[in-house]
C-alpha cells in the first residue's frame, strides 16, 4: 500500500464543488472514478479542503492510498489524459503513508478577482462590479482581517464547525488595470468565508455599510451587518502550504 499526493487545477464552473455529493458532478468524484478505471481499484481521494460550487483551483492538493505499482510519472500523465478538460493533474508524488492533504496543511491561499470593466472572456472567473470602488477603503477592511479573529459573522452556518477562529497571515488587495485582486492566506477557512469578506468589503466601498459595520461583524459577530456573499466564480484556491 502506498500514499500518493496530487497537485490539481480545475475550472469549477460546471462542478457542484470539490466534495462528492449526490446532487451533481463533483471534482472529487470525477478524479476517483478516473483513478478507479486507471488503477483497477477503488480509491478515496482526500482534498486539502472543500471548494464551493463554481469556485476554481490552481493549487488544490489531494492524496489517496492504493496498491498499484504504477510509476507516479506515468500515473500523472495517464490520469491527466483520461480526465475531462476542466481538471488537470500537474504533479503526482509518493509521500509518507501518514500524509493527509487536509490535516497536514499549515495554511491555504485564496484569491478573489473583481473586474471593473465588463468582459466576455473573464465572466466565468471574475466578478464584474460596475460601481465606483474606493481602493483605500478596501485596504482598510483587508488590514482589519489580519490576525486571529472569529469569522462566524462572515461565513455560512455549518453545524460541523467546532469554532469559527482563523489566523489570517496575509490579507491585501492588488490593483492591475481594471482588475482588483484580493489575496488572503490563513491557517483555516470556513464555509463561504472569503466570499463573505469580499462581498461585505464591496458593500462598504459602495456606501451600503460603513467601516464600523465591518468592524462589528468581525469583532462582535453581528451577522446582520455583513454583506451578501460575493459570487463564487471570482474565487480561486491558489496554493496549500505544508
Amino acid at each position: 500500500m502506498r500514499n500518493i499526493k496530487l497537485l490539481i487545477e480545475y475550472d469549477g464552473t460546471d462542478f457542484v464543488g470539490w466534495q462528492r455529493q449526490p446532487n451533481g458532478r463533483s471534482v472529487q468524484e470525477v478524479i476517483e472514478k478516473t483513478l478507479a478505471n486507471l488503477l483497477q481499484e477503488e480509491v478515496n481521494v482526500i482534498g486539502s479542503g472543500r471548494t464551493d460550487s463554481g469556485v476554481h483551483a490552481r493549487g488544490q492538493v489531494a492524496n489517496f492510498r492504493c496498491n498499484s505499482k504504477m510509476n507516479v510519472g506515468q500515473l500523472q500523465k495517464s490520469l491527466s489524459a483520461l480526465l475531462p478538460e476542466d481538471v488537470c493533474i500537474h504533479e503526482a508524488a509518493d509521500v509518507e503513508f501518514d500524509f493527509h492533504a487536509r490535516y497536514a496543511a499549515k495554511s491555504r491561499e485564496y484569491s478573489y478577482l473583481i473586474t471593473t470593466k465588463s468582459s466576455a472572456l473573464r465572466r466565468r472567473y471574475s466578478w464584474f462590479v460596475k460601481y465606483k470602488i474606493d481602493n483605500t477603503i478596501l485596504d482598510e477592511c483587508a488590514n482589519m482581517v489580519l490576525g486571529i479573529h472569529d469569522f462566524e459573522g462572515f461565513c455560512k452556518l455549518d453545524a460541523g464547525n467546532e469554532h469559527y477562529l482563523s489566523n489570517v497571515f496575509r490579507s491585501k488587495w492588488k490593483s492591475e488595470n481594471s482588475n482588483l485582486i484580493y489575496e488572503i492566506e490563513a491557517n483555516r477557512f470556513l464555509y463561504g468565508m472569503v466570499r463573505g469578506l469580499v462581498g461585505t468589503m464591496v458593500d462598504v466601498t459602495r456606501g451600503y455599510r460603513d467601516l464600523d459595520d465591518f468592524r462589528s461583524v468581525l469583532n462582535e459577530k453581528v451577522r446582520a451587518k455583513a454583506g451578501t456573499l460575493a459570487p463564487p466564480h471570482g474565487l480561486t484556491l491558489e496554493n496549500v502550504r505544508y
